[in-house]
């Protein structure tokens, strides 16, 4: 019984399988580690931000000691809300900008990708043109040799 699943890997130019397949692949896989790197990054820096401020608006919290100390740090509040707001418009836009470099670099990697496909595909077609061409003129001299005998 033969297996269905097995083929001669000797027919395969592992050069042309690892520009087509495997390098288009890494490169992607590449692009995706250093988007996801950036994204934690980002995320990591936003976290400690943000815990930073409530630690330092729980700490003036603790140091309230009458209704004229409670008075300024809800005063203060508003400029802490203002703080976050910022704060988060700013990351939402970095968050924005990393998402749009992954999608420009993505689509570059796959323009380049189906443009070195349509390369390969060409030359390959050119090689069996060539082959069947040699392939026919032989054939047809053979036919001449074997009609003159």
């Amino acid at each position: 019984m033969t297996n269905a699943f097995s083929f001669d890997t000797k027919q395969f130019d592992t050069a042309q399988i690892d520009s087509l397949f495997f390098a288009p692949a890494r490169a992607f896989a590449a692009l995706s580690v250093d988007y996801t790197e950036k994204l934690v990054n980002a995320q990591l820096e936003a976290t400690k931000a943000y815990t930073d401020l409530n630690l330092a608006q729980l700490r003036r919290l603790t140091e309230v000691k009458d209704a004229e100390g409670l008075k300024s740090y809800v005063e203060g509040q508003q400029d802490v809300a203002k703080q976050l707001t910022e704060r988060l418009k700013g990351d939402a836009e970095k968050v924005v900008a990393l998402q749009q470099e992954f999608v420009q670099e993505s689509q570059k990697l796959t323009e380049g990708n189906v443009k070195q496909a349509q390369e390969s595909l060409q030359q390959a077609q050119e090689s069996a043109e060539k082959a069947t061409a040699s392939a026919t003129s032989k054939s047809g001299k053979e036919a001449s040799a074997k009609s003159g005998k």
